[in-house]
């Protein structure tokens, strides 16, 4: 789930598009299923309370603390298995060998990630600048801001957060860690306000930085590919993939690689054919949006998209 500090923060914890996700992964009792985003577990225990005596849920995800409280809630269940570690490695684990007949992705960073102000992720209070989802690995935000250049800074900030004033707020960074590092959210949020202003009603001006700083710790867009290139692989023939993406940049990586994976290149007159191509995937239906009664339940959800898709 992402953030987008513009608007008033919903109720914690509330799984996004829970009915719409399970029910398009079209749970079977003796089935194995994978959410490689545990969070704090909401659409797991949806599709648990489908699966008889002899199905199997597989969690993951990559936050120790997710996967503490995984442990601690579902650790005594023999249908469960449980992983630390990135979905974008989920072939890696022995357990998903025999195959998989669904996999649940929700993209991005999770409520309780938002809402717990010493990880880093959000200006609404202050803390150290860290934002990595998983705090035993790599380097937080304010350790890259310290050491990169400021074309890398700009490049990230334009790259991952689409903001148009990449190349000031870069050049701001350097010259104020010059005096001192930056180590604390509100430091930073603060400096960029100072630099570019109020542009946006509802939105403070820090919002695209932060998200960008985001994406590229925890190298967020390369995890998707690799996750969806890994949960295709492990998929059984009628196996279903279900992906709830909340912005623009990890939305398009998922459209992108569900139509490659499900539709022949064209043929474009003058030009050779396009090489042979094998389709692994069928989308089910188009996009889905959240309804407008969880949208006013949980603003948080306002700009999720599920997408579905079933193994060929």
């Amino acid at each position: 789930m992402n953030e987008n500090e513009g608007a008033a923060a919903g109720p914690a914890h509330l799984p996004v598009m829970l009915n719409e996700a399970v029910q398009g992964l079209r749970v079977r009792e003796n089935g194995t299923y994978l959410d490689g985003t545990f969070g704090r577990g909401g659409h797991a225990r949806a599709v648990l309370a489908r699966l008889g005596p002899t199905g199997k849920l597989l969690l993951m995800d990559r936050d120790p603390t997710a996967v503490a409280h995984a442990r601690e809630e579902f650790g005594g269940d023999a249908r469960v298995a449980i992983r630390h570690g990135n979905f974008a490695d989920l072939a890696d684990w022995e357990a998903t060998r025999d195959g998989l007949d669904g996999v649940l992705l929700d993209l991005g960073v999770s409520s309780p990630q938002l809402d717990e102000a010493a990880r880093g992720f959000s200006f609404r209070a202050d803390a150290p600048l860290d934002m990595r989802m998983d705090t035993s690995a790599g380097i937080g935000a304010a350790d890259f801001l310290a050491g990169a250049d400021e074309k890398e800074i700009a490049d990230v900030l334009w790259q991952y957060g689409e903001e148009r004033m990449s190349r000031r707020i870069a050049r701001a960074i350097v010259a104020r860690r010059a005096e001192a590092p930056i180590a604390r959210t509100l430091e930073l949020a603060e400096l960029i306000e100072r630099t570019i202003g109020r542009r946006e009603a509802n939105k403070h001006p820090a919002t695209r930085t932060f998200q960008a700083l985001r994406i590229h710790v925890n190298g967020e867009l390369d995890a998707v590919a690799r996750g969806l290139r890994a949960a295709t692989d492990r998929l059984k023939p009628g196996g279903r993939l279900a992906v709830i993406s909340f912005h623009s940049l990890e939305d398009r990586v998922v459209k992108h690689f569900l139509r490659d994976e499900s539709q022949l290149p064209p043929v474009r007159r003058g030009l050779p054919p396009p090489p042979a191509t094998t389709l692994r995937l069928r989308t089910i239906g188009g996009a889905q949006l959240p309804g407008d009664e969880e949208i006013a339940a949980n603003p948080r959800a306002r700009s999720a998209v599920l997408r579905l898709a079933e193994k060929l």
